[in-house]
């Protein structure tokens, strides 16, 4: 965690809740150490940003498999375009676009490096910080159908939600952004 308390020590006082959230939310938590680290990594990720990426990277350090790290990139850019592709489905709201086939490549989701319930975990956080609905009811219904409890999952988007205001609360320094 120390890379972690390193990168938001100069955020100004304005992201100060979001300092002390990060620390709490990553350390009292209902999730693996992989989940937990998995989840932080691919919003960051899907956030775009690469120093707050390398920061949970190393506040993980062993406690992130390579095979959950891998996972979680995926997941990060797999869901950069389910999100977008299926929101808009879900907001325009045409039948007509609900029978035409995605023919949107998916193999990871279905194949991943660590587990199944750990992508779809990945990919639920990063629907939820991108919004898009329909992922969210898909992802969430596999995870708790996959044995996730609601508390899980509840901790999961708390993460997320977290790691994308440190993501803005890096844009707030620029010098570390």
């Amino acid at each position: 965690m120390e890379a972690l308390q390193k990168l938001a020590a100069p955020w100004p006082d304005a992201a100060r809740d979001i300092r002390l959230n990060l620390s709490s939310v990553l350390q009292q938590t209902s999730l693996s150490p992989a989940q937990k680290f998995g989840v932080a990594l691919a919003v960051a990720q899907a956030a775009r940003c690469p120093t707050l990426a390398s920061a949970i990277t190393a506040a993980a350090g062993a406690e992130l498999p390579p095979a959950s790290h891998d996972d979680a990139l995926a997941a990060a850019a797999l869901m950069a375009m389910n999100n977008v592709y299926y929101r808009f489905r879900h907001l325009v709201g045409k039948p007509e676009y609900e029978q035409l086939p995605a023919r949107l490549r998916m193999q990871r989701l279905a194949n991943p490096a660590s587990n199944k319930l750990d992508f779809e975990l990945f990919s639920l956080a990063v629907s939820a910080v991108n919004g898009c609905g329909t992922c969210m009811q898909a992802h969430e219904r596999v995870v708790i159908e996959g044995g996730l409890t609601t508390t899980q999952v509840h901790d999961a988007v708390r993460i997320a939600a977290t790691v994308h205001a440190a993501a803005v609360a890096l844009a707030m320094t620029p010098a570390l952004a």
